[in-house]
């Protein structure tokens, strides 16, 4: 996210409207000169120390990078827990997290410049020259027009910006003549067919072979684009023509920054979400700095930094007062209605916001930035890890974690604006999360569940273009770094561009049409960086000051709507009605009601409905407290709902080479031992015969005091239970007989019971999706004892492992010798979906429970549910329903709000490589049990899919 450097001169030092061959040269210096200002914050981290964490750095990312070249390259992606490439077409489809892959090596290109931070100078020269050989760019691959931008186009010009600097140093690159440049020039072309619309807004996809709209292009459809889909491309297009001299690529990125700023909500100065891209209506009115929007805002200041044009400047300074004025709620940061902005449209925040602190730190908006950035520290040090979504009292909303880079980006910027050691400490803690939660044998795996610690089979190229920059430039002395980091820019993928460009081939008019739209007053707008004085006022302890009442918001909190309540009561006013209060019956409510605007409704069916239109509140405050009971009352739904089922459980291979490192999703079931209640149980595998189980076992020698493996079908869940029990095992793993079913693409389920009295189980049974359970019995064939862990949640590994020869850094989460003991070797999104509430108006549906017999543990389509004999029942979330003539939200109180509209996804289509020069299958090592007749239910897959995004 963040520029390397700083702000825009510092202080007096610099005049307003300074020439910006002056600006270029103190662009660095206020952020780097308030280092100095702090050193009694926290106790102080001695070089050696840092040293060591810089080193544990780059061990982590040949650890990564490593493992990506042996085991994935050519692909795009490392599968870690499977050992193998992601490539598209060959996995089932992931909807639009699969667009950022076109085939092209992705994860290498994202990496090139990573390697010269990082002062691998010989394998950037050698990754170089595999790009240069083996990368081809006109595959028939439909791509994120955003995605291929930041990280492809971004990569080749990060790539190409350190091989000229290390040429001219003379002792590294002497061969290399643009190649990459001209690469990304190719690139570059090959993606401004998308910008072919009336707006000029770019299609949101496009395919590298065909363009857009061809019959061959299968894209080209598509009416809506993301705010940050169509306004991070200034940086990268702009630094492609002023590298080349061809000026179309960046008046092609202008036009599109223009066009969105002229279709702001003029009243608030805020930007939705989603844009269609030949009408310029705003298709989702609400406005954070999270998901959809963020680098939008990031790259309107930073074109500012790099290009001189004071037009961002200006715009972005616009943007950045509705925000702290609407959006901004230290230390949160909530989503709002463009047209109502005093209304929050969520109750939630997504972890992509985490960029933010960095921003303002750029700004030179302290105190802000510490209070955001604590408070999501203290959601990490609750987690080990942000969730991808959270609530305003700190519960998790969306529990997956992609190895996200985004707060240890702030970090970075943090520690270089304060000097402050505590944000040394922070980095600190992120490293040992990783080493020690995230850390298996081929890589680093995201997160599917931080609150069980469950992985998940990806490591997305952002991780290593991203995280191990920020982390190792975190605890590196300038003399670390063979070029000097403040010459450049951050992209929002941390590419690295030259300030130098901003003096480079200035042919694109420079404008200024930001006044046409709206009256400025200078006064308001920053032109300079605040003078350190300024932002630490003659106090050391700043920034701990203001830390400090933050350090407990997590554990302490309380839903603001509880705040509201306790405020009333002292002021003697009567407070709003809760949901959990709301009785139909009662006539004083139902005044209440329709005081705040919601009306109440009686279906045929014996259902009551509940409707909220905000313009029929008696008042702004009225219509905010109507919303607030909305918002309760669907989350009300969703926590009666959860109450009827049980939270996923995990299955930890704990046995060489694993040392617990290997977390799999598992399903609970309705009887037998409850793992959240007593001891985990923990003991060596092995497969009962019959594999079923749903007769006497005919190897009870085999399966005495283990862990029994069963296949599921053709008997009841609790009959395979007594059978292995019986026969002495300890506890038992159900392996779905669905070849290829995964918890990737499908949503976990409890086991259900017989209908009989299962007092008498008294083992744990957990269920495993085939994906997951094929991992179990490929450990067996290749190592044949394996020992695993029952538990509620993934278990520290120091006490897993506690008392056993295990290598020290298993244990201690230092994996500087781990190259000994394994074996060796060579080495932003923005499709994130988003829940929409929409700000006119919502309904509740009153309803009956469902069954607890009827569970399923997340919400899926009846068609999706696999039929057979087991009884798996299932927990069934309400789905939404969507009226546009309305334009109201539904929801039932058995299930959670979610938003149809949203979750369906068109199937991403199989593409086959055109290039017929890179084997993209030779190093792909199929696990034949888990690839075998993939047959996913499309339907199950996108409704989930859209769900837990």
């Amino acid at each position: 996210m963040s520029e390397a450097g700083g702000g825009r001169g510092c202080g007096s030092s610099v005049p307003q409207r300074a020439p910006w061959s002056l600006v270029a040269a103190t662009a660095a210096f206020c952020l780097v000169s308030a280092t100095s200002v702090w050193t009694a914050g926290a106790a102080p981290m001695s070089r050696e120390e840092r040293q060591k964490l810089g080193n544990q750095v780059l061990e982590m990312f040949d650890h990564a990078y490593g493992n990506y070249m042996e085991h994935a390259y050519p692909a795009d992606e490392l599968m870690p827990l499977t050992c193998r490439g992601r490539v598209r077409g060959q996995e089932p489809s992931r909807g639009d997290v699969d667009d950022a892959l076109g085939k092209f090596s992705l994860t290498l290109i994202d990496s090139l410049d990573t390697l010269v931070v990082l002062n691998k100078t010989k394998e950037f020269e050698d990754a170089v020259r595999k790009v240069l050989r083996d990368v081809n760019l006109d595959n028939d691959v439909v791509v994120s027009v955003f995605e291929t931008n930041i990280r492809v186009l971004g990569g080749l010009l990060g790539g190409h910006s350190l091989a000229i600097m290390l040429k001219e140093k003379g002792e590294y690159m002497q061969w290399y003549n643009d190649e990459l440049l001209q690469m990304a020039k190719q690139l570059g072309y090959k993606l401004l067919p998308a910008f072919n619309t009336t707006s000029g807004l770019p299609y949101p996809r496009i395919n590298l072979k065909f363009g857009v709209r061809k019959p061959e292009a299968r894209t080209g459809t598509e009416t809506d684009t993301c705010t940050a889909c169509a306004g991070t491309l200034i940086l990268e297009f702009a630094a492609l023509s002023r590298f080349t001299g061809a000026t179309i690529f960046e008046e092609y990125a202008r036009k599109a920054l223009d066009f969105l700023w002229e279709k702001r909500q003029r009243s608030s100065n805020l930007v939705g979400v989603t844009i269609n891209i030949h009408t310029g209506d705003w298709v989702r009115k609400d406005s954070g700095v999270g998901a959809g929007i963020d680098s939008y805002y990031e790259y309107l200041l930073k074109a500012y930094v790099l290009l001189g044009d004071d037009s961002f400047l200006e715009r972005f300074n616009t943007h950045y007062d509705a925000i702290m004025r609407y959006i901004s709620q230290p230390p949160l940061l909530l989503d709002v209605h463009i047209h109502k902005p005093m209304l929050n449209a969520r109750t939630w925040m997504d972890a992509l916001l985490a960029f933010f602190p960095g921003l303002q730190v750029l700004k030179g908006d302290i105190r802000p930035a510490i209070e955001t950035h604590e408070m999501l520290y203290q959601v990490i040090k609750k987690h080990n890890f942000l969730p991808e979504a959270f609530t305003t009292d700190f519960r998790v909303h969306w529990a997956q974690h992609p190895l996200r880079p985004e707060f240890a980006e702030s970090t970075y910027f943090l520690y270089k604006a304060t000097g402050d050691p505590y944000y040394l400490e922070v980095g600190k803690t992120l490293i040992e999360n990783l080493n020690k939660y995230a850390r298996v044998p081929c890589g680093f795996a995201a997160m599917k569940d931080v609150r069980t610690g469950s992985h998940e089979d990806r490591m997305d190229s952002f991780f290593l273009a991203e995280m191990f920059k920020y982390l190792y430039l975190l605890f590196a002395d300038k003399e670390d770094i063979i070029f000097d980091i403040e010459d450049y820019i951050f992209t929002t993928e941390a590419h690295l561009l030259p300030l130098w460009l901003s003096t480079t081939n200035q042919s694109i008019s420079k404008k200024n049409t930001t006044s046409e739209y709206t009256e400025l007053d200078d006064s308001n707008f920053d032109w300079t960086c605040p003078n350190t004085q300024i932002l630490f006022p003659n106090d050391p302890l700043y920034a701990q000051s203001i830390r400090e009442p933050l350090k407990n918001v997590v554990d302490k909190s309380c839903p603001r709507g509880i705040i509201r309540v306790e405020e009333s009561f002292r002021s003697g006013a009567k407070p709003p009605l809760r949901a959990r209060d709301f009785m139909a019956t009662n006539p004083e409510h139902l005044e209440i009601l329709k005081k705040m605007g919601v009306s109440l409704i009686h279906l045929k069916d014996g259902r009551v409905q509940l409707v909220q239109h905000a313009i029929q509140a008696a008042s702004s405050i009225d219509a905010e407290d109507g919303l607030r009971f909305m918002q309760e009352m669907i989350e009300l739904s969703s926590q009666q709902q959860k109450e009827q089922q049980l939270p996923p459980r995990a299955v930890q291979i704990v046995s060489h080479p694993f040392f617990g490192r290997v977390v799999l999703t598992a399903g609970p079931a309705q009887f037998g031992l409850d793992l959240s209640k007593h001891k985990e149980t923990r003991g060596f595998v092995a497969s009962s015969k019959p594999y079923n189980g749903c007769s006497e076992l005919t190897n009870p020698e085999a399966v005495m005091g283990k862990i029994a493996l069963i296949q599921r079908g053709q008997c009841m869940f609790a009959e395979k239970a007594r059978n292995i029990q019986n026969a002495g095992a300890i506890g038992g793993i159900v392996i779905d007989d669905n070849e290829g079913s995964s918890s990737d693409t499908a949503p976990l389920f409890q086991m259900a019971g017989d209908g009989k009295d299962t007092d008498d189980i008294k083992i744990p049974m957990l269920f495993l999706f085939s994906k997951e359970g094929s991992i179990i019995l490929d450990a067996i064939r290749e190592y044949e004892e394996v020992e695993v862990l029952l538990s509620d949640k993934a278990k520290d590994r120091a006490a897993i492992l506690k008392g056993k020869m295990i290598p020290s850094y298993i244990i201690n989460s230092n994996p500087e010798m781990e190259n000994e003991e394994q074996p060796s070797s060579e080495n932003d999104s923005q499709n994130q979906s988003a829940e929409q509430i929409t700000s006119s108006s919502q309904e509740v549906d009153l309803v009956d429970q469902e069954s607890p017999e009827e569970s399923f543990l997340n919400s899926q389509p009846e068609s999706s549910s696999p039929a057979d004999t087991d009884n798996a029942a299932s927990v069934s979330a309400s789905e939404q329903n969507s009226n546009p003539m309305e334009n109201h939200e539904t929801t039932s109180l058995d299930g959670e709000c979610t938003d149809l509209d949203n979750q369906l996804q068109e199937q991403s289509e199989t593409e086959e490589d055109s290039s017929p020069n890179v084997s993209w299958g030779k190093k792909v090592q199929p696990i034949d049990s888990i690839l075998a007749d993939w047959n996913e239910d499309i339907e199950a897959f996108e409704m989930m899919e859209k769900d837990e995004l």
